[in-house]
């Protein structure tokens, strides 16, 4: 059975949220640990908590997935904001252990503002090597990037570098983005089997927990995370389906990050489903 929610807002509570969720036809979201733009966290209501963990098991929901805001920045040279990103990472890592339905916090991994990639990577896996302890019951998922700028994470390479630095690797695996993958260069239309391979032979499809399902406004390798809703996109809806139905995918939860509303994200869950059916 697919597995397959979308970007939910916890606004009103978690257990809101899941039952949202449960409405448009999925069986598991995504959420912002924090404000996305800024660091500040709503207090933790350990009975909403409980609700949603019951909600979960009620509905047979696959994990959760917590998504980091985008104020980290664990490849910065610059200790103040690297050292903002360890400790809210630390942070977020702390309140999700009270979460038994969200088993994932993905992050994009950071940009190395012109101190080169090697940089970056070292800087990310020593912010990991200092952020866990080896008792987390939450998984860090480094998130695939498209290439814009300095990020680091567009190449298979460059998130197999970070994973091989960390000291607890169990508790380190990478979550990839339809859309970032296909911006990335990585043509998972007409080559799907390839790159896979690829990742397997790189950083392993043991490691793989995630996907982000996008379709995307930008053409082939355009190195630009521009999201586009399924089918709607230089990816199309053909490629999306076959992607999601290729066996290192399909056992995997998706979680769409498209341009929509909650209706709209119904509208693609109704639309995948019925496609798989086919």
């Amino acid at each position: 059975m697919l597995q397959i929610g979308a970007h939910l807002t916890i606004s009103k509570g978690y257990e809101k949220a899941a039952k949202e969720a449960i409405s448009i036809g999925a069986n598991t979201f995504q959420f912002f640990t924090r404000n996305p733009r800024g660091g500040k966290a709503k207090a933790l209501n350990i009975d909403d908590i409980q609700r949603l963990d019951e909600i979960s098991k009620v509905h047979g929901f696959a994990s959760l997935l917590a998504h980091a805001p985008y104020t980290y920045n664990l490849a910065s040279g610059d200790e103040d904001i690297w050292e903002l990103g360890k400790r809210l990472l630390r942070d977020d890592l702390d309140r999700l252990q009270h979460m038994e339905s969200c088993s994932y916090i993905v992050l994009h991994p950071g940009s190395h503002v012109q101190k080169g990639v090697e940089y970056g990577i070292d800087r990310i896996a020593q912010g990991l090597n200092d952020v866990l302890i080896g008792e987390e019951n939450t998984m860090v998922l480094l998130e695939g990037m498209a290439g814009k700028g300095t990020e680091i994470g567009s190449q298979f390479e460059e998130l197999g570098a970070i994973i091989d630095q960390v000291h607890h690797k169990n508790l380190v695996g990478v979550c990839l983005d339809t859309c970032h993958l296909y911006s990335a260069g990585y043509d998972i239309v007409e080559q799907l089997d390839s790159v896979l391979l690829r990742f397997e032979r790189i950083v392993g499809l043991s490691k793989l927990k995630a996907i982000h399902l996008n379709d995307s406004m930008m053409p082939f390798a355009s190195h630009k995370d521009r999201h586009a809703k399924i089918g709607e996109g230089t990816i199309g809806l053909r490629a999306i389906v076959e992607f999601i139905k290729h066996p290192a995918i399909k056992e995997l939860p998706v979680f769409l990050e498209t341009p929509n509303e909650v209706e709209g994200y119904r509208d693609e869950i109704k639309m995948l489903r019925s496609e798989l059916n086919k």
